[in-house]
């Protein structure tokens, strides 16, 4: 193998970790249609913060972290926290992404209860 392959190979592997999350980069809409969160890089983790609501009369919640440390769990998988802001409270947090189809859920009582909500990618 030439200099010049082994170059691209050693920058196509230290790549990979960076590009893990690409599936649920962007930006998405709740199911029900009242928000929409961005879903971005933040640090080595994945974070979710709401960028737009419906509901513009109600107590402000724009910029709200609402998906935080979310790592990588299995293909299209991340596993972290997930913050209601309706409730106030914090639970362990998961989402998948199929095609423009992402599916978040929080979880409390190790699993035992969990809630899930489905959106769909606008940006």
């Amino acid at each position: 193998m030439s200099i010049h392959l082994r170059a691209l190979a050693l920058l196509m592997m230290a790549a990979t970790p960076a590009l893990a999350g690409e599936g649920a980069i962007g930006v998405w809409l709740r199911d029900t249609g009242s928000s929409r969160v961005s879903i971005a890089p933040c640090g080595a983790a994945l974070c979710g913060h709401i960028v737009w609501l419906r509901d513009k009369n109600g107590p402000s919640k724009m910029g709200e972290r609402v998906f935080f440390d979310m790592i990588p769990s299995g293909p299209n998988a991340w596993s972290g926290k997930a913050f209601n802001p309706e409730d106030g409270q914090t639970y362990s947090g998961k989402m998948s992404v199929n095609g423009n189809a992402l599916t978040t859920s929080g979880c409390v009582l190790g699993g035992l209860i969990c809630k899930s909500v489905s959106w769909t990618r606008v940006q």
